[in-house]
């Protein structure tokens, strides 16, 4: 074997664990992050062996004769959830193999990618705010409940990012904070008669610190036979949905709401 392929092979195997290491901290799945994996390996024309762990990625890539290996292991960065991380990185493997693109030029790209800046937190949180307004309508609650939804969004999730971004709080006492917040804010539908529907206002106030993708990447790796990151990522969902639920019932008794 020349020194040339067993350099080639090593420098594929770093790629290819920190690929899947930005992969799955920025919210992918386990299994599609081995199926990329996979590919970019065969169009590099090696084998890759992918060992997925809760915090940590182990990729192994032998060279063409299957005769060396190379095991690279990569902990998981803390980047937050990032969907045009996961569709463009799960492109780059589809242009890796459809039109050749070489290791180096692979290497650029995926520099290229995280230098992408994410979007205004600002506007950020006007989506947000935005988005579970649209949960209250559709759980029949009219527009006063739907402004008192938005603003208590906005402003649990101005929280929860301050707590936890920058004063590098844990997210679940962030979580717990942010819960508590916006349903001290949703229960103004309930002190000043502003709603008709101020227990769906009340309700969906939190909806946005459910950890909806933790939860379906668990199935998925349920179905997969993860079962290890299915697992950890079940447990840590639960928590920080145990938070919501302790922050939601907090900001309750904190306003003396007699729900029933």
């Amino acid at each position: 074997m020349t020194t040339t392929n067993l350099n080639s092979s090593k420098e594929t195997a770093h790629f290819l664990a920190t690929y899947a290491a930005t992969m799955l901290a920025a919210g992918g799945s386990s299994a599609r992050c081995e199926k990329t994996v996979h590919r970019i390996a065969e169009a590099y024309g090696t084998t890759a062996e992918i060992t997925i762990l809760p915090h940590t990625v182990m990729t192994t890539v032998w060279d063409k004769d299957h005769s060396q290996s190379f095991s690279v292991g990569e902990k998981l960065p803390v980047t937050g959830l990032n969907f045009y991380v996961i569709s463009r990185l799960s492109h780059l493997s589809w242009d890796i193999r459809d039109n050749g693109i070489t290791l180096e030029e692979a290497k650029n790209e995926f520099r290229s990618i995280m230098k992408k800046p994410r979007l205004n937190p600002w506007l950020v949180t006007l989506l947000t705010g935005l988005a579970n307004a649209s949960f209250c309508r559709l759980f029949e609650g009219d527009w006063r409940a739907m402004l008192i939804v938005f603003i208590a969004t906005v402003n649990g999730f101005w929280i929860k990012n301050a707590l936890h971004k920058e004063w590098k709080w844990d997210m679940r006492l962030a979580v717990l904070c942010a819960a508590c917040c916006s349903s001290v804010i949703a229960c103004s539908g309930f002190m000043f008669h502003c709603t008709d529907t101020p227990d769906i206002a009340l309700g969906t106030s939190v909806l946005y610190l459910v950890p909806g993708i933790p939860y379906i990447n668990s199935v998925s790796d349920l179905i997969h036979g993860h079962l290890l990151c299915c697992i950890s990522r079940f447990i840590e969902a639960s928590v920080l949905t145990a938070c919501l639920g302790i922050g939601l019932s907090v900001g309750i008794l904190l306003m003396n709401i007699q729900y029933f």
